[in-house]
């Protein structure tokens, strides 16, 4: 007869690992840790989401490269403990429901996404487990406060309020922040290192020399090396965090989006310092990262349409040519045209430039935002569709907690306001290197004489700029009346919380 130690050792629950890619703090793997059973861990490459991309030519993605680089550190520390990480390649809804009758486990546990796509593939995946009498465990872990945790389950609409309920509900439920222990992985560990290696980038098709810029670092390590540095910075976060020229963000951003660091080792930071400048104003833009989702969760239809239903009555111009010149950084505008270089370069863009150029895009170029938005979803080292989506939708004006469609960023101001000396300017628009500070940011104002000591010739080092800004927003004016009533307005009112586009 077989005794319930035994009969223990003998099930098995496998962890479905999606945007959680570690082995600590992760509300999963602890409660299949905690079940009694054996674990084992998986991974699916995608094909639902992996064929568009190669569909679209991005087979340099950088995204893949992090997600595989992290993939072999995880298979790397399994097999140190005696076991692997299974990692597939093929659809989802099919692979994971596979995997799980082959190992014989008895359940599979997952951390909830709450992206409308992924809500869709997991309800098909607990429909095939059901069939095979084996039981899908999904729990919170993406965020620190459920998406329908707050206000009786119905979303917010405004920022502010919402950040005043997520601080309330956090502070009354400090559990929310104490990190899942997984230290029992090392006995409950299911045996298979005899397992195969993971497949290779080639494999999956995608280019094996793409990886984020090095010091985005990869995998857990280099998640908790990015904060280990920012900590001593965060004080003058504040501050720092608007100058694209200087080193005053976290750069963890692709890390929570990825999973390699929970967001709890990222709130925690901040919460313990409460009440300084800088602790408060990251808690904030970590704050908005879980705005965005709830929004998103609550209203999936602002991924095709305006969250504001009067603002898709707006008619954006046809203009393939503006849009080419705004996606390869030859707008005439200098700090616009870093901060596209920027990201073509390194998949990653600094904060307040992602403001600056869709508001660019859409109020000087009068382009719709859902290019530029799908733009940033191929080259983002960081994509998030939430935070994507709600900061584009902001610039555009058409979003939840939007700022007023006649505020108009003046892409000159905001160089000499945010690049004053031109370092980041300079960086990644070097032709203009050359050119003193007061005629950086806009060189077809500059004296002829300056521009040629500088060696930059408009028009053949150095584009005009392809929109006069004064017009352009005479133009958006006109174009933006169609949703001048104040009953567009979200009746909740103005935020008056940062405005922010990302959490970074």
């Amino acid at each position: 007869m077989m005794t319930p130690a035994s009969n223990a050792s003998r099930r098995l629950a496998l962890v479905w690992l999606r945007r959680d890619l570690r082995l600590h703090d992760h509300a999963a793997l602890h409660h299949a840790l905690r079940s009694g059973a054996r674990v084992a861990l998986l991974f699916v490459f995608d094909t639902d989401i992996l064929h568009p991309l190669l569909r679209a030519g991005a087979h340099a993605d950088r995204r893949v490269a992090f997600i595989h680089a992290a993939l072999s550190d995880i298979d790397a520390r399994l097999r140190a403990l005696g076991g692997a990480l299974h990692v597939l390649h093929g659809d989802a809804a099919e692979c994971v429901p596979g995997l799980a009758a082959r190992l014989g486990a008895e359940a599979v546990y997952v951390n909830r996404d709450y992206e409308p796509r992924a809500l869709r593939r997991d309800a098909e995946v607990d429909a095939r487990l059901a069939a095979l009498r084996i039981a899908l465990h999904a729990y919170d872990d993406h965020v620190v406060v459920a998406p329908q945790l707050l206000r009786g389950g119905r979303a917010y609409a405004v920022y502010t309020p919402y950040r005043k309920a997520w601080l309330a509900h956090v502070h009354a439920n400090p559990a929310l922040l104490r990190p899942w222990d997984c230290s029992a992985l090392a006995v409950r560990l299911a045996a298979g290192s005899e397992g195969p290696q993971p497949p290779s980038l080639a494999e999956l098709g995608f280019d094996a020399q793409a990886l984020p810029p090095a010091e985005l670092g990869c995998g857990s390590g280099g998640a908790r090396a990015l904060l280990d540095a920012f900590v001593p910075r965060l004080a003058g976060y504040a501050q720092a965090r608007d100058f694209p020229g200087r080193r005053g963000t976290s750069y963890l951003s692709v890390h929570l989006r990825f999973g390699t660091i929970s967001v709890r080792d990222a709130v925690n930071v901040a919460w313990a310092r409460r009440g300084d400048a800088g602790a408060d104003a990251w808690l904030g833009e970590l704050v908005w990262r879980e705005f965005y989702a709830q929004i998103l969760f609550h209203h999936p239809g602002v991924v095709e349409r305006a969250f504001k239903p009067a603002y898709d009555a707006i008619v954006w111009d046809d203009a393939p040519a503006l849009l080419e010149a705004w996606r390869e950084g030859r707008t005439g505008y200098p700090l616009v045209d870093a901060g596209m270089r920027q990201l073509t370069a390194t998949g990653y863009m600094h904060n307040r430039l992602r403001m600056v150029t869709a508001s660019f895009l859409c109020k000087d170029l009068g382009v719709d935002w859902r290019l530029g938005e799908a733009h940033f979803a191929l080259q983002l080292n960081d994509f998030d569709l939430a935070s994507n989506n709600g900061g584009w939708q902001w610039a555009a004006s058409s979003g939840c907690d939007a700022q007023p469609w006649f505020r108009i960023f003046n892409p000159v101001t905001q160089s000499r306001r945010f690049d004053p000396d031109g370092r980041f300017i300079r960086r990644y628009v070097p032709e203009l290197a050359a050119l003193p500070d007061a005629a950086l940011h806009a060189p077809w104002l500059a004296d002829p004489a300056v521009l040629q000591r500088a060696g930059v010739r408009l028009g053949a080092d150095y584009p005009a700029p392809v929109v006069d800004h004064a017009r352009a927003r005479a133009r958006t004016l006109q174009r933006y009346a169609v949703v001048r009533d104040a009953a567009a307005e979200q009746p909740e009112g103005l935020s008056d919380g940062p405005l922010r586009a990302c959490s970074d």
